[in-house]
């Protein structure tokens, strides 16, 4: 069955850095588009990056310039690199199967002084 299990989060400073993990198994994971949601307290989920099977990326604008997401087919995972973090970034990060209803069970990123 599909497994999606991130890591990396934390609390950073803000104009701190993080890089996020996304562990995934059983599936196709080199044929899959991927993608990495957000949700903060009291908002509703949303997009930040999708990477396709090819390595396209779209992000989302609020994100543009500071997060890289990429991936390593030979390793099954994936991968989001967050620069210049902000407060307003602090959420619970979520890795997923893109346009699948298959996610991982989240990893909190804290950005505060």
């Amino acid at each position: 069955q599909v497994q999606l299990v991130e890591s990396g989060g934390g609390l950073v400073q803000p104009g701190g850095s993080l890089r996020l993990s996304c562990a995934a198994s059983g599936f196709s994971f080199a044929s899959r588009a991927m993608a990495w949601y957000r949700q903060a307290p009291g908002k509703q989920r949303s997009l930040v990056a999708s990477i396709d099977y090819k390595g396209a990326t779209v992000y989302v604008d609020t994100v543009k310039g500071r997060f890289t997401i990429s991936r390593d087919n030979a390793k099954n995972t994936l991968y989001l690199r967050m620069n210049s973090l902000k407060p307003e970034d602090t959420a619970v990060y979520y890795c997923n199967l893109f346009l699948h209803d298959y996610w991982g069970q989240g990893t909190q990123v804290t950005v505060a002084s």
